[in-house]
């Protein structure tokens, strides 16, 4: 297998896994949970949105969460920011980048955004020049890129508009997003290699969310087709709240879980990683989404049983 030594995990959870949850979780607690996540290894952590507190209300304590959570060094820290107004908010807490999300198809965009495809990029334009002229990078991520909820298959040719508009905009680096989770492995190959093959040299990252059971299946065939970069989040959490029937992301702890059994390395502590599900598991109203807090590890052996049964 055609596989890289080792994989960057970006972790989501403080955003994209929170922004959907019904529970309003206090903000000491989102710090302290921050906090546990910048101690595991993971030393790329999206930390919140800046959005109007009317269209997200579980991330309208973003401003006090970037102005209280540890920042030890050699931590990358991200902010989703929706427009020109968010990026100025973001600017007192000096994130080290900030993610424009936008959708690539018509109907998903106005869902989400209420605005048209055209109409995002130009918005994000200006907002990408502003973060750029302030030293801050910026991330162009695109949702629906494996399909829409409302129109399905998306044309390449949507895609690569789309990709093409962030680099006219400055933007570093991309990110494909399978936000209602129809990717299949054949089709994470074939887009992950087209990808790579007509943007040479570009950072990319994926974002698979796990809807229909696939994400560590389409991951495998991302790596396999070049990819080295991913988006999770600790519990499987998350979902966008436009999208009918959205459920979580890959969660990490079950990622890095694979990605070690299979040798490839992360720079993440698997076992603070469970211990921070389990935190998570404390702040929400509903079973994780994942499998290692309730498998463990493969060298968690158990003792053997002391007799034997007898058979007839």
């Amino acid at each position: 297998m055609n596989l890289p030594k080792k994989v960057h995990i970006v972790e989501m959870c403080p955003r994209d896994g929170f922004q959907g949850e019904k529970t309003m979780i206090p903000t000491e607690k989102k710090i302290q949970f921050i906090n546990m996540l910048s101690r595991t290894g993971l030393n790329d952590i999206q930390a919140t949105s800046l959005v109007h507190p009317k269209a997200i209300p579980q991330l309208a304590d973003g401003d006090e969460v970037l102005a209280k959570i540890d920042r030890p060094a050699g931590v990358q820290w991200k902010v989703l920011v929706p427009n020109l107004r968010g990026l100025e908010r973001s600017f007192p807490y000096k994130p080290d980048k900030i993610n424009l999300m936008m959708s690539v198809s018509e109907s998903h965009s106005r869902a989400n955004a209420n605005k048209s495809v055209d109409e995002a990029l130009k918005g994000h334009a200006e907002v990408a020049k502003a973060a750029l002229d302030a030293g801050i990078g910026v991330i162009g991520q695109m949702s629906c890129f494996f399909g829409c909820p409302f129109e399905g298959e998306v044309p390449w040719s949507q895609r690569e508009r789309i990709i093409r508009a962030y680099l006219d905009m400055g933007v570093q680096e991309l990110g494909l997003a399978d936000t209602i989770g129809v990717a299949n492995p054949r089709q994470t190959y074939a887009l992950v290699s087209l990808v790579m093959d007509m943007f040479p040299g570009i950072p990319f990252s994926l974002h698979m969310h796990n809807t229909r059971d696939m994400a560590l299946a389409n991951i495998l065939a991302a790596m396999q087709a070049g990819a080295t970069a991913f988006d999770s989040a600790v519990g499987g959490l998350g979902g966008c709240p436009y999208v009918p029937n959205a459920t979580g992301n890959i969660a990490t702890e079950d990622l890095v879980n694979m990605l070690h059994e299979m040798g490839i390395e992360t720079g993440v502590d698997l076992d603070k990683v469970i211990e921070a599900a389990r935190f998570a598991q404390t702040l929400i109203d509903h079973p994780l989404a994942e499998m290692m807090v309730r498998a463990g590890k493969r060298t968690d052996l158990k003792p053997a049983p002391k007799e034997q049964h007898k058979v007839g």
